[in-house]
């Protein structure tokens, strides 16, 4: 996954995705899979990421694996570790650091954002320092069925400071962003 890191360090931007899917995103939520749109920002500058993901598991135990920094690395295969730098979620908000491994075509990156919560509905993200250009964007939980399941939400605009064209950038984000939300749902039913 060569950008899971990448997709998964990143979060929600506002109202974009949030209440109203695509046909393609309910077609991919019917057939119990996860769903991602990447395309290119108006300024020309960034990309903006969305995601869609429906967990057989409540909002709270969602919550729990998304703010783990524990397991991080089973929801990015990519990500060599994961710290908290400073704040704590009972403050509402922290700082924390991600490092990918290199591989064959991305050096390895480090990633500082600082995260706003609100606990088990949304988690807001954005980029401090480190080798992105832009990161911004948000995590939304909403409760189905009675609360016994969640339907996790992904928006996220974002650029790297590469020479690698914004296209390869953008396909390589729609593949690995479902396998990072996909990673998501089995390690919130399997735990």
């Amino acid at each position: 996954m060569m950008l899971a890191g990448l997709a998964a360090a990143l979060v929600w931007m506002g109202p974009a995705l949030g209440y109203e899917l695509s046909s393609r995103a309910q077609a991919a939520l019917a057939r119990g899979e996860a769903y991602a749109d990447v395309s290119a920002d108006p300024d020309g500058v960034s990309g903006l990421v969305r995601g869609v993901v429906d967990i057989d598991a409540p909002p709270e135990k969602v919550w729990a694996v998304m703010t783990d920094c524990a397991t991080a690395r089973k929801l990015m295969a990519n990500l060599a570790s994961c710290r908290v730098l400073s704040g704590d979620q009972v403050r509402g908000w922290d700082v924390r650091e991600h490092v990918t491994h290199r591989n064959l075509v991305f050096p390895a990156m480090r990633i500082v954002f600082r995260s706003d919560y609100e606990p088990q509905k949304r988690i807001r993200f954005r980029l401090v320092e480190g080798d992105l250009k832009i990161q911004q964007g948000e995590w939304r939980l909403t409760p189905l069925n009675g609360g016994t399941r969640t339907r996790v939400f992904y928006d996220n605009r974002l650029a790297v400071d590469w020479p690698v064209p914004r296209a390869f950038m953008r396909d390589a984000l729609r593949r690995d962003t479902p396998k990072v939300l996909g990673n998501l749902r089995r390690a919130c039913e399997g735990a």
